[in-house]
């Protein structure tokens, strides 16, 4: 960067800021509407899972690559690129009239917003001094709070309100503004970069990664409808082989002087490892809880979408308390994430109690108090997450280290949509809904206590702020953590 501040450095924050509102709605708007959407055109109950699955399993492929095409072709290029991918990705959501035609449309919409998403937040880290850093990135806060509180509401209000008589298609389409937005003021506003070095891409890891990604999430997905064929317990084991493939490419590749896609040595980081350990685990059970819950509420207690929107406040609003609160509490170290797990478990298994004692008849208000408990402690768990991972690698290793803690949270997302979602929609084979909701968050809270251990892994507190900031400027820069509800 010059020591010339770049003119429109605040405007191109705008730009950016428009395209992470787009990603986190697109991540969340699903979970309320899927119900709507597949009394409309149709599909089984995998495809309530897959229209959440196949959106994040895409941006997580997508993710461990959309940093290094910025670094070859140029980042402006490619957020431009991304842009308009993800915007007509969500025309074609929009005008979808079958469910493999939507699925195919959110995974286009994931594939190009991991594209467009890497570029926008490494061209802040080069237009803005160190100092004015601190101040763009956290604007990030008080958008992505207001987007996880608004989206699920928005979302119901569009499907019920059906503007034009498009019902849940509106909720695709409100992108179109967005990504206009995002399209024109990239290409007015936003500089020109690309890597000084030679950056080659990593084809075959890239194959790799995304086949056993795919290869774990397609069986736990479809595996119920078929009543559980040997196929899927196939393509489970042989997604293991392809990851185990994978780490050994990996380590070959970066012996020979090539460009991995992932930094072998990471791995052999107690840290590091721990860390994707915890995000796989901690994502998939919060993304889960949040599809089964918004099912629930529709499917079990008959609330409307928008109902069922405005239900999940709560949740979100101790969410984003905990995130504010959680930036005084960091010489705690990992026992802040310890603690949000504790009181996560709290609520969840009060929302249980909840469910036990209301049953069918349970109100929005009787709700409140195990959900704000909950989301509270997922902020806790949350906000210090990237941080505490980090600490554990060198300066060197954190650009490949923040991309690749990136696509385990969207690759968790997906596992939870796939793992929570069937074990939700096989107990209402045998029971009814609140039995069933029950049960799921019983096996989250499972999931949680495996979490809780796997904390003890990471370093016991976070990496300073700016250690290792410039190290992350060619490899794509982290992220804010997203939240996906």
């Amino acid at each position: 960067m010059s020591d010339t501040p770049y003119k429109w450095r605040w405007v191109a924050l705008f730009v950016i800021l428009a395209a992470e509102v787009m990603d986190l709605l697109d991540s969340l708007v699903t979970n309320i509407a899927a119900p709507a959407i597949r009394a409309d055109i149709g599909g089984g109950e995998s495809t309530i899972q897959w229209l959440g699955a196949g959106y994040t399993l895409a941006m997580a492929i997508g993710l461990i690559t959309g940093g290094r095409l910025g670094d070859i072709f140029g980042r402006r290029r490619m957020f431009l690129i991304g842009a308009v991918g993800f915007t007509l990705g969500s025309i074609a959501c929009g005008l979808a009239q079958e469910p493999d035609q939507l699925i195919a449309a959110r995974v286009v919409q994931g594939l190009l917003g991991a594209v467009m998403l890497p570029q926008g937040l490494g061209i802040l880290k080069d237009i803005f001094s160190e100092k004015e850093q601190a101040t763009a990135f956290g604007m990030f806060g008080p958008v992505m709070g207001l987007s996880t509180v608004g989206g699920p509401i928005l979302a119901g209000w569009l499907v019920d309100a059906d503007l034009f008589g498009t019902g849940w298609r509106m909720i695709f389409l409100i992108n179109i503004p967005l990504g206009l937005f995002a399209i024109a003021g990239g290409r007015a506003f936003l500089p020109e970069w690309k890597s000084a070095r030679t950056v080659r891409l990593d084809l075959l890891g890239t194959l790799l990664a995304a086949g056993g990604s795919a290869l774990m999430v397609y069986p736990l997905v479809q595996g119920r409808e078929h009543d559980w064929p040997a196929w899927a317990f196939v393509l489970i084991g042989l997604s293991v082989a392809v990851f185990g493939f994978f780490g050994w490419y990996e380590k070959r590749k970066s012996a020979r002087g090539g460009d991995p896609l992932v930094e072998p040595s990471l791995f052999a980081k107690r840290g590091f490892s721990g860390g994707m350990v915890l995000g796989l685990m901690f994502f998939s059970a919060m993304t889960g809880f949040w599809l089964t819950f918004s099912l629930y509420t529709q499917l079990g207690l008959h609330y409307s979408p928008f109902k069922a929107g405005l239900t999940g406040i709560p949740s979100s609003i101790g969410m984003v308390v905990a995130f504010v609160l959680s930036q005084g509490l960091q010489r705690f170290g990992r026992k802040v994430m310890h603690a949000g797990l504790i009181v996560m478990v709290l609520g969840v298994g009060g929302l249980i109690l909840t469910l036990q004692l209301a049953g069918a008849e349970v109100t929005p208000w009787q709700l409140i108090p195990a959900l704000t408990v909950s989301g509270f402690g997922m902020g806790l768990v949350m906000a210090p997450f990237f941080d505490t991972v980090l600490a554990s690698v060198e300066p060197h290793e954190t650009g490949s280290a923040s991309g690749t803690l990136t696509s385990v949270q969207q690759l968790g997302a997906a596992l939870g949509t796939a793992i929570l979602g069937t074990v939700f929609f096989e107990r209402i084979k045998s029971t009814d809904f609140v039995k069933a909701e029950q049960f799921t968050l019983g096996v989250e809270i499972a999931m949680l206590v495996v979490v809780f251990a796997a904390v003890f892994l990471l370093p016991r507190h976070a990496r300073p702020q700016g250690h290792g900031e410039a190290e992350t400027a060619e490899d794509g820069a982290q992220a804010p953590a997203e939240v996906t509800v």
